[in-house]
């Protein structure tokens, strides 16, 4: 029997940690792709007239690979679950500009080998926003309030 199974059953590996390096390189790209953002470099026609925030940028462990995940200004008009056609269409556009936006971030940020990137929308936002509207329904709510110490007979 291997190291990796028993019975038949595959073991799960613990998540593989990330390190410092990576950690920095991806602030420094996300830096990178957030001021192509901002100037306005990006010339698809599905881009045009969106603002959109890089919310973080994600390395592989040998920093050939990035995905940065990005939220548009005006959110995403389907929510996580289920994007609109325009927001699929965003999505498209960054896809067809990434090899302009590794080009830029190759001048921008000094790396032996320019990562290729990839977008996706960050759905953490909406995550939360999920969580927090089921914190206030009703019957969550009711259990989420201190209880009152029971009386047990006795005198204080």
């Amino acid at each position: 029997m291997s190291a990796r199974s028993h019975g038949g059953k595959s073991e799960r590996r613990p998540p593989a940690r990330v390190s410092p390096r990576q950690l920095r390189v991806g602030e420094e790209l996300r830096h990178a792709v957030a001021t192509i953002f901002s100037r306005g470099e990006l010339r698809d026609p599905a881009l045009a007239g969106r603002s959109m925030t890089v919310t973080e940028v994600r390395v592989s462990p040998d920093l050939r690979n990035a995905t940065a995940y990005v939220v548009p200004f005006s959110g995403l008009t389907g929510g996580a679950r289920s994007p609109k056609s325009g927001d699929a269409e965003l999505l498209a556009g960054l896809e067809r500009s990434s090899s302009f936006v590794r080009g830029r971030v190759a001048e921008l940020v000094q790396l032996r080998f320019s990562p290729r990137i990839s977008f996706a929308f960050d759905e953490s936002f909406d995550a939360a926003q999920r969580i927090e509207e089921t914190l206030r329904l009703p019957e969550v709510a009711r259990d989420l309030k201190p209880r009152e110490p029971e009386d047990d007979g006795t005198p204080e």
